[in-house]
């Protein structure tokens, strides 16, 4: 068992798919970028995620934290989630026929704090402004880091996809399952070892 802080639907669904037992904290913070790199302000934010998950559980709490960040960039700078149609669609049309960065980085807190960071690199093709609207009219772009989800209509748009599909979707699940496993939690048999 241990605490999940995420009000990710897809953050849900991953972990749910490698059969892990949870419950979830909603934690909010400020995500805005102090223009770090992606590698250091991705997991750093993680890690912001999972203390402050602590810092609400207070000192009565001995189970595990799972927190998570997951960024789009493009020519070093991040496309968060959009806040209207016009942003949505402006973010679409850059990642329009180019390749795209995503870093995505896992933390589990216990004694100590873990923290895993992933890189996949996803191409879209051309897109014309017509396909873009009609998908952003689908209502799938206004949660979503970069103005997409690779497990939606957009799917159709990637041509590429050089790294972890968990890990654009929200969670590396490989990542996430070593640190699991480094923690005592067989994610296979789904149990934690007291050992």
């Amino acid at each position: 068992m241990l605490y999940l802080a995420s009000k990710s639907p897809r953050r849900r669904e991953l972990l749910d798919q490698i059969g892990v037992t949870y419950e979830t904290l909603s934690v909010d913070m400020d995500e805005t970028w102090q223009g770090d790199p992606a590698r250091i302000h991705v997991p750093e934010l993680a890690l912001k995620k999972a203390r402050a998950a602590r810092e609400q559980l207070g000192e009565v709490n001995d189970k595990p934290i799972l927190a998570a960040d997951t960024e789009v960039f493009l020519d070093d700078q991040p496309l968060g989630k959009p806040t209207d149609e016009d942003e949505a669609l402006a973010m679409l049309m850059r990642l329009s026929g180019r390749t795209h960065d995503v870093y995505c980085a896992v933390v589990l807190l216990t004694h100590i704090e873990s923290v895993e960071l992933s890189l996949s690199r996803v191409s879209f093709r051309p897109l014309t402004e017509t396909e873009c609207r009609a998908f952003i009219a689908s209502g799938e772009s206004l949660d979503k880091a970069g103005g997409y989800g690779i497990q939606g209509r957009a799917a159709a748009f990637i041509n590429r996809l050089e790294g972890s599909y968990s890990a654009v979707m929200g969670l590396p699940l490989f990542e996430t399952a070593r640190l699991l496993e480094q923690a005592g939690i067989d994610v296979l048999s789904n149990h934690i070892d007291r050992e």
